[in-house]
């Protein structure tokens, strides 16, 4: 794909719930600029509350204006240049997004992206682009008629699995289709491509229409993960000339072309610059944490994931595996909370003035174990378990309205959280042990305070990589890869790179204080979903 030169920088892009990210980094992969536009702070026209804008009528269905991400970009690309960045040096870019969105490009939209007039803003020409002008997102559970039509119609939940990775799920992409078809059938007669979020990011790149990676493609219940094909029987299932809007798939570090005239004339990027898959932000984050067997990286971000490196795909009870973003024999192992940071910074406001150095102190002042307290909390309607509201329970195990105090609250919050995740990634035959690397990022893995109860509850190590997040740098790492996979391993590409550094290490009693947890936990859970 040919060498770059020595002053060639790679573009990495983030295009998560609450904000757009950008990273440059140059050909010895070091950071040399980085910026961000916020959503509800920097676009307070579209009304979003954490990114997302919630139906009144139905909590259940939370949805983006795709021009929204649009008009995002432009002032993202305006602010590296304020900045001081020389775009015409980058020689690839890639991104990644948030998984599981849908973007549904109207009747003619790919002419209009081949033939975009650079004095004009990027919105208004993209503005009757959209055949559904509410995108549906990961944070969406309005369609568990469609989950259950799907799995219907393959033969059971199992089964689906089996082919795609994962069961069905309101989030994934298949069924969300499935929904627009049944409930906007015009909308889906005009809808001439079906885009996931990064692959409708690469899109606006590329000037035309991008394939959907496999990494990404993997979290749609419609992507056959052994062969890498779309499966005709879940295509089926969920809507007709499924496959033709959805385009063929193609590995994550494809080059998929050159950059648009657009970006050229616009912004001053090279006409040479590539433009690679984008990817989901799971993904990405292996990559820019250059996960390795025997690794679990913990994400905490809006929604929590845990991800572990496979050699094989297996069938989960719980959770998905996914194509790897850097390998098409290999495999990921991922599990989803829906209750992230949105729920700690609930609680952090409720408790600790909305400050973090408040909600750490009450943290720190409370013992592992919290006394015998015990709680779980979910905003939203949860994936693992499938649960919502809030449960608190005292040490005799009774279920009470509120906790005697706010670092109680805080700690039980904190606790909670992550005795579900080892009970869940124990449940799906993982084990953490000792010997064990688990490597956490996103923005809760900044505060130590919070990291040290992860490396309580698990009885692990824990480490974290200073600097950017792990999906944007993931993003421009794959940049390079992808123009460099034919002659180096990424491996080699990036092992001058600083290792994690150790951020905690468990107390000597933690394994006695928490596996009773975990067993308690479990009996918590049945309880309340039966």
């Amino acid at each position: 794909m040919g060498t770059p030169t020595k002053d060639a920088t790679f573009l990495g892009l983030d295009l998560s719930t609450q904000q757009w990210k950008a990273v440059v980094v140059d050909e010895d992969l070091h950071v040399v600029h980085e910026t961000q536009v916020q959503f509800d702070k920097d676009l307070p026209e579209y009304r979003t509350h954490g990114g997302v804008i919630r139906d009144t009528t139905d909590n259940r269905v939370v949805t983006v204006p795709p021009l929204m991400w649009v008009k995002a970009l432009e002032m993202l690309l305006d602010k590296l240049r304020i900045g001081g960045v020389d775009l015409s040096k980058v020689s690839a870019i890639s991104g990644s997004a948030q998984q599981h969105g849908s973007v549904f490009w109207a009747m003619g939209a790919e002419l209009r992206l081949k033939s975009l007039d650079a004095n004009r803003f990027l919105h208004e020409q993209l503005a009757g682009c959209f055949s559904v002008l509410q995108s549906p997102v990961w944070m969406d559970a309005s369609t568990t008629t469609q989950c259950r039509q799907l799995e219907e119609a393959v033969g059971g939940a199992q089964v689906l699995a089996s082919i795609t990775g994962s069961h069905a799920y309101e989030r994934f992409t298949g069924p969300q289709i499935a929904k627009v078809f049944q409930t906007k059938p015009t909308a889906y007669r005009n809808t001439e491509r079906i885009s996931l979020v990064s692959s409708f990011a690469a899109s606006l790149f590329l000037g035309q229409y991008a394939s959907i990676d496999y990494a990404d493609g993997s979290g749609m219940n419609l992507l056959d993960i052994r062969s890498k094909e779309w499966s005709e029987v879940c295509l089926n299932a969920c809507a007709p000339d499924l496959a033709q809007k959805l385009g063929d798939p193609v590995p994550s570090y494809s080059v998929q072309g050159s950059i648009s005239s657009y970006f050229v004339e616009r912004f001053g990027f090279s006409s040479t610059c590539k433009v690679v898959s984008f990817t989901g932000d799971n993904p990405a984050s292996l990559v820019g944490m250059r996960l390795t067997q025997g690794d679990v990286l913990l994400s905490l971000g809006t929604s929590d994931t845990v991800i572990a490196p496979l050699v094989e795909p297996c069938t989960l009870s719980e959770g998905h595996v996914l194509c790897s973003p850097l390998s098409t024999d290999s495999y990921v192992a991922l599990l989803c909370f829906k209750n992230g940071s949105l729920t700690r910074e609930r609680i952090r406001h409720d408790c600790a003035e909305d400050e973090w150095q408040i909600f750490s102190e009450l943290l720190d002042s409370t013992p592992r174990g919290n006394f015998g307290n015990m709680g779980l909390y979910y905003d939203v309607q949860e994936i693992i378990p499938f649960v919502n509201g809030d449960y608190r329970f005292n040490k005799a195990g009774i279920r009470v309205n509120r906790f005697s105090g706010k670092e109680v609250e805080v700690r039980a919050l904190v606790e909670g959280q992550f005795v579900a995740k080892r009970a869940h990634i124990e449940d799906v035959g993982f084990v953490v042990g000792k010997c064990t690397r688990i490597l956490a990022t996103g923005g809760a893995s900044n505060n130590r305070s919070i990291l040290q109860v992860l490396s309580d509850v698990f009885n692990t190590p824990v480490f974290v990589m200073d600097g950017v997040n792990s999906a944007v740098l993931g993003a421009a790492y794959l940049a390079k890869f992808a123009l460099q996979h034919l002659s180096q391993s990424f491996e080699e590409i990036t092992s001058h790179l600083p290792c994690p550094e150790l951020a905690c290490s468990p107390y000597g009693d933690a394994l006695s204080v928490y596996t009773p947890m975990v067993t308690r936990y479990r009996a918590i859970l049945e309880e309340i979903v039966n």
